[in-house]
């Protein structure tokens, strides 16, 4: 695989700095850290390079938060100014590089992908009846928090040379443990850390449908043994390879008989509904705080399933 040099100095201009920051901003212009940096804006910017490119940058404090829904995550945040425009200038320069060694079949946190184009992916696949009888259905155990710090700069190495930016990487990568759920770097980072296995999924292994949303994957196959034995093979990739285990609610099942629950549907090969609780928190929002945008947002959900009977019951 080429590695990638010399993309240090792209990162800290002024000019991807700017970018950067009005990247950052965006929907966020009320929000006190970016009210706050706005007063000395220019000067931040110019403090920010000449950090970068003495390397004297360091990542501030985390605050931390826990949100409930859809489960319960530790969510840590990081100030506007200097974090969250660094985060969005190395992804500036790096997120075609991320992008490039990303397969096909992996969704979540990438342009042009995200749940509705890994739900029509799903909905393809099973076109091929035959070929799809049995589900291969499991969750890798706390990934975020589980992410091996000295595997992903090692991983990072393989596809990066340049050893000013690999130095802002494990900077930021070792500024507190595993990946941080809310940094928007992370979610490159755990598509990255997981870019090899998702290749020799599909390279070596010659898996035809394979699907991963983060750390949701779904497998499909006219077989049930071998989707057995397959799972023994990924639990000894990851633990071996990875550091990471696969959560015990592993399930290996006929897609007749359940369907397939993933990004927010439950997939058969006659239809797709949508997942229970997003029915129930659509019919929630409708009796107790109706209003135009999230009805929008829900539409947008019952667009890509067979929702007809369920939208006159909620909208009558």
């Amino acid at each position: 695989m080429k590695r990638t040099n010399n993309l240090y100095e792209k990162i800290y201009c002024i000019e991807n700095l700017q970018l950067a920051d009005e990247i950052a901003r965006k929907g966020k212009s009320k929000q006190p850290g970016v009210i706050g940096h706005d007063r000395n804006r220019e000067q931040n910017i110019q403090k920010l390079h000449e950090m970068l490119k003495d390397k004297t940058y360091q990542t501030s404090e985390y605050t931390t938060f826990t949100i409930f829904e859809p489960k319960e995550r530790l969510i840590f945040r990081l100030p506007y100014f200097p974090d969250r425009i660094t985060h969005h200038a190395v992804m500036n320069v790096l997120e075609p590089i991320f992008v490039s060694t990303f397969t096909a079949d992996t969704y979540s946190c990438i342009k042009g992908k995200g749940i509705h184009a890994a739900a029509n992916a799903v909905k393809r696949a099973l076109k091929d009846v035959a070929g799809t009888q049995y589900c291969l259905k499991l969750y890798i155990k706390k990934f975020y928090p589980n992410v091996d710090h000295e595997i992903l700069k090692q991983l990072l190495r393989r596809k990066i040379k340049d050893n000013d930016l690999l130095w802002l990487l494990d900077e930021i990568i070792d500024s507190t443990d595993g990946l941080p759920i809310g940094n928007y770097l992370s979610q490159y980072f755990a598509n990255f850390y997981l870019s090899y296995f998702d290749h020799w999924m599909k390279e070596q292994q010659q898996v035809k449908y394979y699907f991963r949303y983060a750390d949701d994957l779904v497998i499909l196959s006219s077989n049930k043994p071998y989707l057995h034995q397959l799972l023994a093979e990924i639990r000894t990739y990851l633990n071996d390879r990875l550091k990471l285990t696969i959560k015990g609610n592993y399930q290996v099942f006929p897609v007749d008989a359940r369907g397939i629950d993933f990004v927010g549907y439950v997939f058969r090969h006659t239809h797709v509904l949508l997942r229970k609780s997003i029915k129930q928190n659509f019919a929630r929002m409708l009796k107790t705080r109706r209003n135009a945008q999230s009805i929008a947002s829900y539409n947008g959900w019952t667009a890509h399933c067979n929702s007809n009977n369920l939208m006159r019951k909620l909208l009558a």
